[in-house]
């Protein structure tokens, strides 16, 4: 019994050992297959196409394992998400999250007008989400999301907060809307739900639409 012990405990070491000295290149290449079944919600290279759905090309990798990890452990609830990720080990969240990292966004398309008044309309939407993304508010006690999320909403790396550039608004807007609601809190100290608790469904709205006309940059 000991003999087998050891010898499971040793397969595993060297197994971690092993993904561990597994190159960036390698472990995206892993990723790409292990990514497979993400293509029919989250699209080709991570870029999806149906705007409920968030695209993952060029997200921040630790963030995207901390939000699998979340969704298998149940602090971040989805019935499809938690489905896959519990079928998914941490060697495989880490190599599909270097996949999705490693992949260019797409950008949204270009807004198509019927009318100059809907267009005005479309221009102050934009406008008055960059005054909040970028001032917030400090009378309501709104954080600003630049502090997060960066200048070009590039995100934060070491702290593992998501790049949201080029994301879809409709997405964005579910997810701000989730948060407000208390429907999704699995961030640090429920930081996201003290902001978007404050925010007005118009201001959401606004910020969701600027977001998504980010266009890309390199971090």
């Amino acid at each position: 019994m000991y003999k087998k012990s050891f010898a499971f405990a040793l397969a595993a070491l060297l197994s971690g050992h092993v993904h561990a000295e597994m190159t960036h290149a390698d472990s995206v290449n892993t990723g790409k297959q292990k990514s497979i079944s993400c293509v029919s919600c989250h699209g080709e290279h991570g870029n999806s196409t149906m705007p409920m759905f968030p695209k993952l090309a060029q997200q921040n990798a630790g963030y995207l394992v901390n939000q699998l990890k979340a969704f298998k452990d149940g602090t971040r609830k989805d019935p499809i998400m938690a489905t896959i990720a519990m079928s998914l080990t941490d060697n495989d969240m880490v190599d599909i999250a270097n996949y999705y990292a490693d992949q260019k966004i797409a950008g949204e398309p270009e807004e198509v007008f019927d009318s100059a008044e809907e267009r005005a309309e479309h221009e102050t939407l934009v406008a008055q989400g960059g005054d909040l993304y970028r001032n917030g508010d400090l009378k309501r006690e709104v954080s600003a999301c630049i502090a997060c999320h960066g200048p070009f909403s590039e995100g934060n790396k070491p702290a593992a907060f998501p790049a949201l550039k080029s994301q879809h608004a409709t997405y964005l807007v579910k997810a701000l809307t989730d948060f407000k609601s208390g429907k999704r809190s699995n961030t640090n100290e429920n930081m996201m739900h003290m902001i978007a608790v404050k925010m007005t469904d118009a201001e959401i709205k606004a910020v969701a639409t600027r977001i998504s006309t980010m266009k890309l940059r390199e971090n």
